[in-house]
């Protein structure tokens, strides 16, 4: 399972941060230029499940839905050359940040929560744990889970950046390293 003495240039790529901040639109993004496979893993439990995530929270639990998703992390983070997005609330297992971090370059996207909040209105339908929650929740939220996301090997602050000025940064930075130390 263990990807360590895999090469820099052959280890996956896994976007991490808080729902919404761009990790499936730059994923794709970089998994294009760098000609490797993309995997969003809450879309692999949609499939699984033939079902949106919201509607798997209400009929499967929360529960059953984070095991699916550690278990494909651990499946996808054994494997080399991939780009792999993980939803929101993944990093918050210890298991799967330690995978990741041990078998991947972890890249954090970060956002302010002022240039979030512009965006509640295209995620809160579609993300169940913002649901029935007061704005104030939801920035507490936020702010709770950025702890969890500051266990990285890179972080990029997206605010008044493009996905493909975002994806762009990425692959500079990548090759460098590839350069630098392989």
């Amino acid at each position: 399972m263990n990807n360590a003495n895999t090469s820099l240039r052959e280890k996956n790529i896994v976007f991490i941060g808080f729902m919404g901040v761009g990790k499936t639109t730059v994923g794709k993004l970089v998994a294009e230029k760098l000609y490797r496979n993309f995997i969003d893993i809450d879309k692999k439990i949609e499939e699984k499940y033939n079902m949106p995530i919201p509607q798997i929270f209400e009929k499967v639990g929360e529960k059953a839905f984070r095991e699916e998703e550690k278990n494909l992390v651990k499946q996808y983070c054994s494997q080399k050359l991939k780009v792999i997005s993980l939803g929101g609330g993944a990093f918050l297992q210890e298991e799967i940040r330690n995978v990741c971090l041990d078998n991947s370059i972890v890249f954090a996207l970060d956002i302010s929560w002022d240039s979030w909040k512009n965006r509640l209105h295209m995620l809160i339908d579609s993300r169940p744990v913002l649901q029935n929650k007061s704005a104030a929740e939801i920035e507490e939220l936020f702010y709770k889970r950025q702890e969890s996301y500051s266990y990285h090997h890179s972080k990029i602050f997206t605010d008044n950046l493009e996905a493909e000025e975002v994806a762009d940064y990425i692959i500079e930075a990548l090759k460098t390293s590839w350069e630098l130390y392989d």
